[in-house]
């Protein structure tokens, strides 16, 4: 506890009609400062494991060619015409939840990507047009091949909630199998109520695009930014593409690197004259740009193993790098000559293949401790000043976990870690980690549910987010249980091309080098530059 000098209250004492007045007291008013931890709070999870529309599936009508049909469903339940009071101006996130995961704590609810219901995934957006039959909300997808059995694939609308919230029912039917019936629910991708497109002081200093693929992520180094993208159907091929930004307000893409059939490449960092790169195919590329403009390959950290490395990052001399296949596990290279890496040992948690949906999905680190985010496996804190010997002190996991980047710091001599999951209602949780065996929930972020954080920067007492179709969000974390919204910047406008393909659209990637700026990866705008706040 500490006492902060808020102001002062002077009396004044005056004589008769003239204004001369003396002061005779003077008192100065503090107010205590809590800058403790503060006490653990209930951890609400993300979402709720429960059916999230009242269709379903009429007994019957399981196999084709009668399973999909509109007749198929069982809307007894809905209230199709308020479906008619949607704004269908814009793409809608979804969310979709099976039947059969209704107690499983550990399965993610089931999404579908952005033409539903042409391909199911884990989520998406809901082109909202009106259906067949005169249903205001139905549409489905027939496929049949030689020798494969037939498929078919439909969503029917339920009920709308709101303006910009839908409920319905999906069906996916295979020839020969019992159907999977889902229910989901789409919110509306838009700006938030009242918010303009930015705010605190951040505004856009530069813009560069021209990238191939799904831009993901971003280092700067040498007065060039590398951006990485990953393969987008829509974007084209992945890449590694170079800008210079000597100056920030007209930034140029210089250099574009691509390889065939290694063209997933979601992660970036530098140290010195070397450039490492996330690869799916040959785990870490290793690239020397002792001319920044021109990197130059140099080898793959793979051994001849198939690897996929998903993220990596440098902290002095060691390069930490996730590999979620094939064998989830952490690596450990020496770069004390950047352009040589050496293996120094790996690290595999206990909960791979055990917890379902446990791996190592991206990490930072502070003075040997390792902040692991291990998706399923929730926050994983490990010891890792032995290489040969990392040693793991605890966890932070809350119900259906999907812990996703994180960054630590120490406030008033408590160790706090900031972490983000990656899912529907997924927000920014505050944990005390003065007791690595034990931590603890004690603040929260949250904006609504249908965009999620992917990536976070925190300097000082400033945390910068890549919230997805939120945009760029600055919070000050001075009083960590309480975080404090500084200033946005909306990346997302319903004008750009290639919108809504899918829930990981927006701010992702950010980086905050030391120079005063903030570089921001969009995926489909590429990078954008904004002043530190």
């Amino acid at each position: 506890m500490v006492k902060r000098i808020v102001g002062a209250v002077v009396t004044l004492w005056c004589a008769g009609a003239s204004v001369s007045c003396q002061s005779r007291d003077l008192e100065v008013v503090e107010i205590p400062v809590d800058l403790s931890p503060g006490p653990a709070i209930e951890d609400r999870a993300d979402w709720e494991p429960v059916p999230l529309a009242a269709c379903k599936l009429k007994p019957g009508m399981e196999q084709l060619p009668a399973c999909g049909t509109l007749e198929s469903f069982d809307l007894s339940g809905c209230d199709t015409e308020s479906l008619r009071g949607l704004d269908r101006s814009g793409g809608y996130n979804l969310r979709f939840h099976g039947a059969d995961i209704a107690t499983d704590d550990t399965a993610q609810y089931i999404g579908v990507d952005h033409f539903a219901p042409l391909a199911l995934g884990r989520r998406g957006a809901l082109p909202l047009t009106r259906g067949a039959d005169d249903h205001l909300l139905y549409s489905v997808y027939r496929e049949t091949r030689p020798n494969r059995p037939a498929l078919v694939m439909a969503t029917v609308g339920c009920s709308a909630q709101a303006q910009d919230h839908v409920k319905g029912c999906a069906v996916t039917c295979l020839e020969g199998q019992a159907p999977v019936v889902d229910t989901w629910e789409g919110r509306r991708v838009q700006w938030l109520p009242g918010e303009a497109e930015s705010s605190g002081g951040l505004k856009l200093l530069g813009e560069a695009g021209g990238h191939s693929g799904r831009a993901v992520d971003v280092f700067v180094a040498k007065e060039h930014a590398y951006v990485v993208s990953i393969d987008d159907f829509f974007l084209g091929s992945g890449a590694l593409q170079v800008y210079d930004v000597k100056d920030r307000r007209a930034p140029r893409l210089v250099r574009t690197v691509q390889f065939p059939d290694d063209s997933y490449w979601n992660g970036v960092w530098a140290k010195g004259d070397a450039l490492y790169v996330a690869s799916a195919a040959r785990g870490v590329l290793v690239f020397d740009i002792t001319d920044p403009a021109n990197p130059l390959f140099l080898r793959d950290l793979s051994a001849g193993v198939h690897t996929n490395v998903h993220t990596l990052f440098v902290d002095g001399d060691r390069l930490y790098s996730m590999a979620v296949g094939p064998n989830q596990e952490v690596h450990i290279h020496d770069v004390k000559n950047p352009r040589e890496p050496v293996r120094l040992g790996h690290y595999r948690d206990s909960t791979v293949g055990v917890v379902r949906g446990s791996y190592p999905h991206d990490a930072t680190s502070l003075n040997h401790r390792l902040f692991v985010s291990h998706w399923r496996g929730g926050l994983v804190i490990l010891d890792a000043k032995d290489p040969e010997n990392v040693k793991r002190l605890g966890a932070y996991v809350y119900p259906r976990a999907t812990s996703h980047a994180s960054r630590a710091g120490y406030f008033n001599d408590n160790l706090i870690a900031f972490e983000g999951g990656e899912d529907w209602g997924a927000h920014l949780r505050v944990l005390n980690l003065n007791d690595p065996a034990s931590p603890t929930l004690i603040g929260e972020y949250q904006l609504p549910g249908w965009a999620s954080i992917h990536n976070m920067e925190l300097k000082g007492s400033r945390l910068y987010l890549a919230h997805y179709q939120h945009g760029l969000r600055v919070l000050d974390v001075s009083r960590p249980r309480e975080p404090r919204q500084l200033g946005h910047f909306h990346t997302v406008r319903e004008s750009d091309p290639n919108r809504g393909l899918d829930f990981w659209d927006g701010a992702i990637g950010i980086r905050l080098p030391g120079d005063g700026y903030v570089y921001v990866v969009d995926t489909t705008r590429g990078l954008l530059i904004f002043p530190e706040i």
